[in-house]
Order: structure tokens, then sequence, then C-alpha cells
């Protein structure tokens, strides 16, 4: 064989090496691309309902999914709070026996909890495309969109926090006198408070530090209301009362002192 010959079959090799190691790279490429898709994991994320097709959510909803740490989710319609363990093999969400609050919700949100049960209980199938989460059930098809791309985290100061429930250490409450009496409160950016009790206006200030909130004395005007709307003031009050450990999620916030007592708390815009 000359000189020149060999030089091409040489070359004839290292073409033919380079184009197989394209192909493995490609190949390589792809089953990394097919493990990602069937390996998607919402841990460590809290999606919000976007879209509901089928069976509508009573009350509006939304829904709100959270999956804190693996084989563990968080789930409510707009009622009560529900918590278990959850199986997500096979693009199947299959969850063990729930745990509820005891909440009594009024109007349509009254039915929002059994319709979240049905859903959940169905074994849905379930995928995971980047911040959207999709369920599809039985009767429904909800599309829940990424909590911090739907309602970003608010700030403690300068947002209106319209109080949702009630809460002792014994229990988390909501009634038809809370809704109504619909009380509220903003701590401004130098400190101020202002709100609604529930029956009276009220005012003071509260020293914001991190998620630790250091509530002063609060003063009130003198009107008197029904006893259950008296009730829920008070409550409004012994919650608004020293100092507070504030947890903001998206545009609600747990307010908790350290002896159980406190609101969970809604932005109201």
């Amino acid at each position: 064989m000359t000189a020149g010959a060999a030089r091409v079959c040489d070359m004839r090799r290292i073409v033919a090496v380079l184009g197989l190691t394209s192909l493995s790279i490609a190949t390589l490429a792809a089953c990394s691309d097919d493990t990602q898709a069937q390996t998607s994991d919402p841990s460590g994320r809290t999606f919000v309902s976007t879209a509901v097709d089928g069976d509508r959510i009573p009350g509006g909803g939304p829904l709100t999914l959270g999956f804190p740490e693996p084989g563990r989710i968080v789930a409510d319609a707009g009622c009560n709070r529900a918590s278990g363990t959850v199986d997500l093999s096979d693009g199947t969400l299959s969850t063990g026996p729930l745990a509820m609050t005891m909440m009594a919700c009024v109007g349509e949100a009254e039915t929002a909890d059994a319709w979240m049960q049905e859903l959940l209980e169905s074994g849905p199938q379930w995928t995971l495309d980047g911040d959207t989460f999709t369920l599809n059930g039985d009767r429904s098809t909800v599309t829940l969109t990424d909590e911090k791309v739907v309602r970003p985290d608010r700030p403690i100061s300068g947002t209106e926090w319209a109080v949702a429930s009630l809460v002792s250490d014994q229990a988390i409450t909501t009634s038809r006198a809370l809704e109504e009496s619909a009380p509220h409160f903003t701590i401004a950016e130098d400190g101020a408070l202002t709100g609604f009790a529930g029956c009276n206006s009220m005012t003071g200030s509260a020293i914001v530090s991190g998620e630790t909130v250091v509530f002063e004395p609060i003063a009130t005007t003198r009107m008197a209301c029904p006893p259950d709307v008296m009730e829920v003031e008070t409550a409004v009050l012994a919650a608004l009362t020293g100092e507070a450990t504030a947890t903001v999620d998206g545009d609600t916030m747990r307010l908790r002192r350290a002896d159980g007592v406190g609101l969970d708390v809604r932005a109201t815009s």
C-alpha cells in the first residue's frame, strides 16, 4: 500500500470514530432528557389552581397543593387543610389517609373539602412541566401553577391583611361572624398599625424584624356589637398582643405567638 493510500484509510477510520462518538453523545442526551422528564419531582414546591375543566371547585377555591418534602402532601380547596402521605410513582397521585383541620366553612365553600377529597382519592394522573402541575381526575382536570409565580411573597409591612381564621392552642376556626365582620390590619413601614378588629377601629404600633413581629398595646374605639362579633374582636386583639412569628407564603401569612394563639390572614389585593 502506498503512503497516500494509507493516509486515506486512516482518515476514514477517524471519520467513522467521530461519527460513532457523535451518535453516542446524541443518544445519551436523549436518554438524559427522557430520564429528566420521568423523574420531575414537585417536592419543596406549592402549586395553586389557575384553571379547572369539568366539575368546578365549590366556592371558587383555589385548590392549593403543596409537597413540602418527598412523600408528603398538603392541600386545601378554600376550606380545611388536609395533609398526609403521597406516592407519585408512575405518574399517578396516590394519597394515604389525610388528616384534616376542622373549620366550619360557610356558603358554597362548605362542600369544597368533599370535592377535594374526591379528586385526590380518585388516583388522578399528574404531570409537571416547568411551573405547571396538572391533575387529571375522574371528573375534573385541574391546572395549577407554581405559587411563587402566581402570588409572590407579600411584605409584612405595607400590606393590608384580612383575617381568614382565628387560631388558639386548641383549634383553627372560622365563622359567619368572622366573615361578616371582616377584621383587617396594616402595619406601615414606620411601624404604625391601623385596622378594624371586627367591631371597633384599632390603632397601635408594631416592630417588624425578619419574621418576628412585636405588637405594642392597641387602642380601640368603644362601640358595642353582638356577642359573636365581640368574640371575634377579642380573639383578634389577643393575637395582636406581644411577640409573634409571622410566616408569609405568597399572599397569606401565619401569625403565631409562642402560646399558640394567632391568626391566619390573607392580603386583600
